[in-house]
Formats: C-alpha cells, structure tokens, sequence
C-alpha cells in the first residue's frame, strides 16, 4: 500500500476514535456507491452524520477541508442518499469534515467542522 493511503487509512481510524470519545455510535465505515464514497458514518443526537475526513501533511497549499470540492460534495451526497435509502433511515442527515493535520513530531490533530455543506451544495 503507498505511504499516502497507510495516512489516510491512519487519520481515517484517528478520526473514528475523536468521534467516539465525543460520543458518537459508528455504525458503517468506508461505504461505496457508484464513484462516491463515504469515510465514516455515525449516529449522534437521533441524527445521521456523514463524515468526510481531510488528511494533509502541511498547509502550504491548503488546509484539508479546501479540498471538498462540489464534485466531492455530489458524490458524497449521492452515497449518503443511497445508503439512507438502503436502510430505510429516517433520522435527519448531516455533513461534517474532519481535517486531520500530521505536525512535524508525528502527531495527529484533528478539527471537526460540524454541518459543513448541505445537500443541496451538491447541485
């Protein structure tokens, strides 16, 4: 596996661990549908949150959440419309970033933006 994916597979279970500790209940991880893919879902106050999870080395170019583009924002969308469907959920949705950043000691840091884009950013 590159060195890049073993990072983002690292800030991914990072990621799941920050939001566990803050109280919120996994229930899928990694879920494809067509071209999209959703990181992390999780259940938390009696609604769905989807969480898409940035993970950079340095911020000289941007800071990771910069890279969720509206093309990003329509597939993930469409992923959580699918999955939501699949299974018949009814509580509400929400879309969060987690910007993960590796400082120069190794450390990871995460920033949860919370309701960060909404479906219809998608369109």
């Amino acid at each position: 596996m590159a060195e890049h994916n073993d990072f983002g597979k690292q800030a991914e279970d990072f990621s799941v661990t920050f939001l566990q500790e803050k109280g919120y209940e996994i229930i899928a991880r990694n879920f494809f549908y067509q071209k999209g893919e959703i990181d992390i879902i999780a259940l938390f106050n009696n609604q769905i949150i989807v969480v898409e999870v940035k993970a950079r080395n340095s911020t000289i170019f941007q800071e990771p959440y910069e890279a969720v583009n509206k093309r990003k924002i329509k597939l993930i969308v469409s992923a959580a419309d699918a999955f939501v469907q699949a299974r018949n959920i009814k509580e509400t949705v929400r879309f969060d970033i987690i910007s993960v950043l590796k400082e120069k000691d190794g450390k990871l840091n995460a920033t949860h933006i919370e309701d960060a884009f909404e479906a219809f950013d998608a369109n």
